[in-house]
């Protein structure tokens, strides 16, 4: 099965970012009549920008202009779409970061809201980064039935957090998408070792679809090197820089090989992970 992941270099305009993708899924390499999965990067439609324009786009409920665009550009493409994230309104002034799972038909599958916030000091132009001041951060984890397998949701900074991961192995995980916006800084120095790690540890298909470059009107500059990881930790694709697709196939018995003969699952003596409520600031 194909599995096709879009680096981007996304602004924070989103009619400019859609009109982008849209001529990326034109011109998609595909085998006719093969269902096809696409994983955009985080903040695939709307990079950087106030938390006044992140709210302005989030709507007041669900169904949000946003949503209905990648939906339509699901259904138009008939592909299966993880849509990198987009703002969707909390109800406390804030924002989820939400990651949406289409099918080919533009309908939802599931989706998810990511659960750990990048609050943190790194040595680039913009130093602080607090992105609890506009996001929320989600409530629970999220495994989807697709015809790929069950697919597992993170984003980004959840990468960091192998509770979660080991979460979504355990609730039936195979595949685990990674949409992402690292930074140079962070991503250099840990991105494909994070990634690996999370690979062997889960014994999943990582799919990674990240941002690259200088952002536009914006010091962000961000890592790149999209990549699909096997279960066995090798690197099977990748894209080190610039925009355009990554593209591999999920081949499922080695993943089944891979779990049977060395059973992860069935040895490890610790309890499993519990999903915390956020912190108190």
């Amino acid at each position: 099965m194909q599995v096709n992941l879009l680096q981007c270099q996304s602004s924070g305009n989103p009619a400019e970012n859609l009109a982008f993708i849209n001529t990326q899924l034109e011109r998609l390499p595909r085998d006719s009549g093969e269902p096809q999965l696409v994983v955009l990067p985080e903040c695939a439609l709307l990079f950087g920008g106030h938390e006044g324009e992140q709210l302005s786009y989030a709507g007041q409920g669900d169904d949000t202009p946003l949503k209905r665009q990648l939906a339509t550009l699901a259904r138009q493409h008939q592909v299966y779409l993880a849509a990198g994230t987009i703002p969707v309104a909390s109800g406390d002034g804030r924002v989820y970061s939400r990651c949406y799972l289409f099918d080919s038909q533009g309908q939802v599958l599931g989706d998810y809201d990511k659960l750990h916030l990048f609050d943190v000091e790194v040595g680039d132009n913009t130093r602080r980064y607090r992105e609890s001041d506009t996001f929320c951060p989600g409530a629970r984890v999220s495994v989807v039935d697709t015809p790929f397998g069950r697919i597992g949701l993170s984003v980004c900074y959840d990468l960091r957090f192998a509770d979660l991961y080991r979460a979504l192995r355990q609730a039936g995980a195979q595949i685990i998408l990674v949409p992402a916006a690292f930074t140079r800084v962070t991503g250099a120095a840990h991105w494909e070792i994070l990634l690996r790690a999370r690979a062997i540890e889960t014994q999943c298909y990582i799919l990674a679809a990240a941002q690259w470059g200088q952002h536009q009107q914006l010091r962000r500059e961000t890592w790149g090197q999209s990549m699909i990881v096997d279960p066995w930790g090798q690197i099977v694709a990748q894209r080190p820089s610039g925009t355009g697709w990554v593209q591999g196939r999920l081949d499922m018995q080695q993943l089944e090989r891979i779990r049977r003969d060395m059973p992860l699952l069935q040895h490890n003596r610790f309890s499993l992970p519990a999903l915390l409520p956020p912190a108190k600031d």
